[in-house]
């Protein structure tokens, strides 16, 4: 029987990639994200490469439709052998004194609260069933604040707490829990950002090659397929000249 992996955030970057990377692998694949169109996009791209897919359309800030959403799975896709909380953004690189509100609020309840909501609906099956892995996608930038990063940063470091915690309520299962941090990787995240602003995001990878989406699914995907006794706690995924959240080499 297939293994089944659910993707939050499954319509770009690394949610994108993620599907792709476990269609390849030969996994079945619940996909989930705001975005209709693109999701059936990605749906028909891995149906095609032999996957079953099932496609469901929330938003992960929205509790109740996240619960409707995952109270629709029945059988053997009610419990995922993977949980890839992939959704999430930053927006803005403003002082924290001179945040936007909306921003920090959007950031908070999508990161945060979305990952957690995600969390308490899938892993209690998980447990009853003593068998699953959660990869929650975190970011260097959960490690060490940055200028202009204050409540990103913020929420990246929730992750990671929220990860750690999560390892050691399930420790008497046999559940796993892991935390995939990277560094800079080009997806359409600084467009994010910078709500649109396409010059100012290329700007950010200016000098130096990043990760792709491709590279973080790769070690999503590393994780995942361990064998059963093995538990990847953490992983630190950086750009060649990225030493960490501050130090970059660009090469002009």
């Amino acid at each position: 029987m297939k293994k089944i992996v659910l993707i939050t955030g499954a319509t770009s970057g690394i949610g994108e990639a993620c599907a792709y990377k476990f269609a390849k692998e030969g996994w079945n694949i619940i996909l989930t994200g705001r975005n209709e169109k693109r999701l059936d996009e990605v749906a028909a791209a891995t149906r095609a490469m032999g996957a079953e897919v099932k496609t469901l359309v929330f938003d992960v800030r929205d509790r109740q439709a996240a619960k409707a959403a995952i109270e629709s799975l029945e059988g053997e896709w009610a419990t995922p052998d993977t949980l890839v909380n992939n959704a999430g953004l930053a927006l803005g690189l403003n002082k924290e004194h001179e945040g936007d509100l909306d921003d920090w609020e959007t950031m908070i309840d999508t990161n945060i609260k979305g990952l957690l909501t995600m969390t308490r609906l899938i892993v209690p099956r998980m447990v009853e069933r003593d068998r699953g892995h959660v990869i929650n996608i975190g970011s260097i930038a959960g490690d060490a604040a940055y200028a202009g990063g204050n409540v990103y940063c913020a929420t990246k470091s929730a992750v990671k707490a929220l990860t750690d915690g999560l390892r050691i309520d399930l420790a008497e299962t046999s559940v796993r829990v892991t935390n995939i941090k990277p560094g800079l990787v080009e997806t359409n995240f600084s467009v994010t950002r910078f709500h649109g602003d396409k010059e100012r995001a290329d700007n950010v990878y200016r000098g130096i090659r990043p990760l792709t989406g491709e590279d973080i699914a790769d070690t999503v995907y590393y994780a995942a397929a361990a064998p059963d006794h093995v538990q990847i706690a953490e992983v630190t995924i950086l750009a060649t000249h990225q030493a960490n959240v501050n130090v970059i080499c660009r090469k002009e």
